[in-house]
């Protein structure tokens, strides 16, 4: 759980309040559960550039709307990441789970 204003419901059991990314790396280096987190685009941001990504689940739906939100903004750490498993859901959304995969490899990508 992550919270700038602390103005949250932490009785939820296991939900930590996160103030900053020293907490999410101390988090991280713990021995304890996967953190996860969904739909924060300035928290994933930020976790890019601090090279705190080991994995990641992109849902790409076929739908274009002229604007929104960069995924990767400038800024991220460049890290190469593998796909490991991936599906196509019946109304056309693809779900592409990706972890990392050691340094980025430049070449052609159609022959990879």
């Amino acid at each position: 759980m992550v919270s700038r204003s602390g103005g949250v419901d932490t009785s939820w059991q296991g939900s930590v309040l996160v103030r900053d990314i020293a907490d999410v790396k101390r988090l991280r280096d713990e021995d304890g559960p996967i953190l996860l987190t969904l739909g924060s685009t300035e928290l994933v941001h930020s976790l890019l550039a601090d090279d705190l990504v080991d994995a990641m689940t992109i849902f790409t739906f076929p739908v274009v709307l002229g604007g929104g939100k960069k995924l990767f903004a400038d800024g991220s750490a460049p890290r190469a990441y593998k796909l490991t498993r991936s599906r196509v859901l019946g109304t056309g959304v693809m779900i592409g789970h990706y972890e990392r995969d050691g340094e980025i490899k430049i070449g052609d990508a159609a022959h990879n």
